[in-house]
């Protein structure tokens, strides 16, 4: 059976009309007449608690958000992702992602071949090689040990890498060094090796056909620099591929044997826990990256198992929806209260906005309602001395996962403490504000009030646990991944493509050797872009003013 299109579905017409009874209500009177809302409206698994008592619902609301994903099929079509059917239907491919942490001893046989065992002769192959690079058993050209490690990559071959890196650094090897590099602009790359041995770096480059134009650019541009310095036959001692193609990983230089693969069904912003994550086993170490891919799969099971009403990532998907749709909210504010964790907003971003940022279903037919919010975020508390402004009092509703943490991997007086009073402190404020006579009560002139009047009834998700761990992240990461799922279901979209990611790649192409040719070719391009180029070739060939 299929589901209905989302907007002939009861529950979605139902959702429609209870949204007009509801929308007035504010937090403050939901709380007021139930004092048992902050207990009941929350769920827990995997080391994660989730209060999401300061979303704007009812009891009626959520009882309808789980009615509408189940008339969604999200149960069958959950169960289709894990056993391998193929969910991206514009690329006929599965959607296994998965499958990258399930434990070796589990059997998933996909078109014919067991993936698991795939996916674990992999990581056999980077336990292998992890240990030998993290002992200096694997020595550079000349003889000296790894002490520097660049990954070359760009999107999820960087974004998944660089966000595990900075989240797990407290559990890293101090005495190796890691640089991540995705800009195409040379600067990217010139930083990252200014202060670089190349007879100690390592460089993996990270692209699945060894074909994507930033990141072989940069691998080309990273070869020369060691080849300058140690000779082209250093090549094979100083640089590793993950990626599909062999004969290109070859071409360039690097031994086939020093090649990690891994596979279509893999999408790229879903890939951290695969090969791609060789730079994370190499700075964490392979005991504490199992740790990882188990927090992934306990998350996952979870997300199997748990009852709709109970289980952490359809709440928040289905919140997602709600938020979306009905309120009208087109960005969603990320704020993890702990430094390790400042790029994962950036890491969600490319999870979340290239998953679901569809214009139509899977079908092929425009949808005509809101898919996809905007997602964005700052560590706290710095986005508190910037950003939080417009949270509080701005014309925008932007709801907010806080997220938190009972401990801290650096504790330093009170510090922590201080941190935590402002995940709390922000989500009571955003959903409570200050009224006019609260403020007037504390003796503001009656010209002033009005500025200091905070709405309130702003949603908030609070995401606490005891510590952040390899395991715990691994979860957190898998929470989110799955709220996609159960968003893009809803929606009934593919949120397994990106076809988005293509026409300027393209459009790209075409245009690199009109900003290089030797004479001023014609152009036929719309006048805005024909006038861009003449102006870059006129600038481009003037004197050098900056003395380089």
């Amino acid at each position: 059976m299929t589901a209905l299109p989302l907007r002939q579905r009861p529950a979605w017409m139902s959702l429609i009309r209870h949204f007009e009874e509801v929308h007035s209500l504010h937090l403050r009177d939901l709380f007021a007449s139930d004092a048992t809302r902050g207990l009941r409206l929350r769920a827990q698994a995997e080391g994660l608690y989730l209060d999401y008592s300061k979303n704007r619902v009812t009891d009626e609301t959520l009882r309808l958000l789980f009615e509408l994903a189940r008339e969604s099929e999200l149960a069958e079509q959950r169960d289709r992702m894990f056993r391998g059917d193929h969910l991206n239907v514009s690329e006929d491919r599965a959607v296994l992602h998965v499958a990258l942490r399930m434990p070796k001893e589990a059997t998933l046989v996909v078109d014919g071949v067991d993936v698991v065992e795939q996916v674990h002769r992999v990581l056999e192959r980077m336990t292998t090689f992890a240990l030998a690079v993290r002992s200096g058993e694997w020595k550079g050209h000349t003889g000296k040990s790894i002490k520097n490690v660049v990954n070359v990559g760009i999107g999820g071959s960087d974004l998944g890498p660089v966000m595990a890196y900075e989240a797990l650094r407290h559990y890293s090897r101090r005495d190796l060094t890691f640089r991540f590099v995705s800009n195409v602009d040379a600067t990217d790359l010139v930083e990252a090796l200014r202060d670089l041995d190349a007879a100690e770096t390592l460089f993996i480059v990270s692209s699945k056909t060894f074909g994507t134009l930033e990141t072989l650019t940069n691998a080309q541009s990273a070869r020369q620099w060691l080849s300058e310095r140690l000779g082209e036959d250093a090549v094979a001692k100083h640089f590793v591929a993950v990626s599909t193609n062999d004969v290109k990983v070859r071409d360039f230089g690097i031994a086939i044997e020093n090649m990690f693969g891994f596979w279509d069904w893999v999408g790229g912003r879903y890939s951290m826990e695969s090969a791609i994550g060789l730079s994370t086993m190499l700075a964490i170490g392979p005991e504490q990256f199992n740790q990882l891919l188990e927090g992934f799969h306990a998350m996952d099971e979870h997300f199997r198992s748990a009852p709709f009403e109970q289980n952490l990532p359809v709440i928040m998907g289905l919140l997602a929806v709600w938020n979306r749709n009905f309120l009208d909210c087109p960005t969603v504010g990320v704020m993890p209260y702990d430094q390790y964790l400042r790029r994962l907003p950036a890491y969600l971003q490319q999870l979340t906005m290239e998953s679901n940022g569809k214009h139509v279903t899977i079908a092929g037919v425009e949808v005509d309602y809101p898919t996809g919010a905007t997602y964005w975020g700052e560590a706290g508390t710095n986005g508190q001395h910037s950003f939080y402004q417009l949270i509080h009092q701005g014309t925008t509703i932007v709801p907010v996962d806080l997220i938190g943490f009972a401990k801290s991997l650096n504790p330093l007086g009170g510090h922590h403490d201080i941190l935590t009073s402002n995940v709390f402190a922000q989500a009571q404020a955003l959903a409570f504000g200050k009224t006019a006579e609260e403020v007037r009560a504390e003796g503001t002139a009656d010209q002033i009030v009005a500025h200091r009047v905070m709405t309130g009834n702003r949603p908030t998700n609070v995401l606490l646990a005891e510590l952040l761990t390899p395991r715990l992240l691994g979860s957190l990461v898998a929470l989110y991944e799955h709220s996609v799922f159960t968003q893009g279901t809803i929606w009934g979209i593919d949120s397994f493509d990106q076809w988005g990611v293509e026409l300027g790649k393209v459009l790209a192409t075409q245009i690199i050797p009109e900003l290089s040719a030797a004479t001023d070719s014609e152009l036929a391009h719309d006048s805005s872009t024909n006038a861009l180029i003449a102006l870059y070739r006129t600038l481009k060939k003037a004197g050098d003013t900056y003395g380089h």
